[in-house]
């Protein structure tokens, strides 16, 4: 047998192994979007496809529908997780995404109806921890080179053993084809499945980077939420946030990352400029929940707002 066609048959063991685990999740309107059974009674999925939070019906890889539980979302990191009861569908076979490179031959597997669909490519770029437009932690960027099938989202990327790296999205980069990996998704879904919800620190502020006289970059307040954290802490308009207690911040991402949800409730000391002199403002640091697709804070909150 040639090796075109050993590959060709080990292709096709991948994607009936993974597939088996891969569900058609019946949550929005036109077709299905696609979800990863990925343990026992819990599936995975993109949050951006689930655009209702009841009357939620699955179809399993035998075509037989099983309603389902919305057990909570993040769309920070476009994650949504479902309960399944009375199934026994197995859950995936995990692969080791820790040595994942680019140039990786991969298939993304998704179930936009009664069928399995696969799309064979690449991994194109493999980048460190990163945060999403909304503040959620992605532990590895990891883009993938490989045509986006109607139900890609929500479904399982597949290394050529079978075993899954990850759960495939197109909705955290402007259609651009996204694999979170999973490490991520156990992270947030250990977290739904808890609390229903994700917690994320927050400030109730506006922030838009400026150069500062002396070089570097800091955050000038632009906006400020009436009564929230920020404001109440004595912080004003036109403030320029350049530290968090020992952390400097010169862009939106690096504020993002000082309010991770074990700050909640904590104070942080916000090195500032106002009018050009030094000064330090002790703030706590509030929560923002994120529910139903969109974010909200104590009080109205823009979701640019950290």
């Amino acid at each position: 047998m040639s090796m075109l066609s050993t590959l060709s048959r080990d292709l096709a063991d991948a994607v009936e192994h993974a597939g088996r685990s891969v569900v058609a999740i019946h949550a929005r309107r036109r077709i299905p979007s696609s979800g990863v059974l990925w343990q026992p009674g819990v599936i995975v999925t993109a949050n951006h496809t689930v655009q209702r939070d009841e009357d939620i019906v699955v179809s399993l890889g035998s075509g037989r529908p099983v309603p389902v539980t919305l057990a909570g979302r993040d769309p920070s990191t476009d994650l949504a997780v479902l309960r399944m009861e009375g199934t026994a569908v197995p859950p995936v076979e995990r692969g080791e995404a820790a040595d994942l490179q680019a140039g990786r031959l991969v298939l993304a597997l998704g179930r936009p109806g009664p069928n399995i669909t696969a799309s064979l490519g690449l991994v194109s770029t493999v980048g460190s921890e990163w945060r999403t437009w909304q503040g959620g932690k992605v532990d590895r960027f990891v883009r993938l080179d490989l045509a986006i099938y109607d139900g890609f989202s929500g479904g399982a990327l597949v290394e050529a053993s079978g075993k899954v790296l990850g759960i495939n999205t197109s909705g955290l980069s402007r259609a651009v084809a996204l694999m979170l990996p999973a490490v991520t998704v156990d992270r947030v879904t250990e977290q739904l499945l808890a609390t229903g919800r994700v917690r994320r620190g927050y400030l109730g502020i506006a922030v838009q980077p400026v150069r500062l006289p002396g070089g570097g970059l800091g955050l000038m307040i632009v906006n400020l939420e009436p009564g929230g954290t920020a404001q109440s802490a004595g912080l004003l308009l036109g403030d320029i946030i350049v530290g968090i207690d020992d952390r400097d911040v010169g862009d939106p991402m690096d504020l993002l990352a000082t309010l991770g949800p074990e700050r909640v409730g904590q104070p942080v000391v916000a090195k500032i400029l106002r009018a050009g002199e030094p000064r330090t403002v002790t703030v706590t640091v509030g929560e923002r929940t994120v529910s139903g697709g969109y974010s909200r804070g104590r009080g109205r909150n823009a979701s640019a707002r950290r």
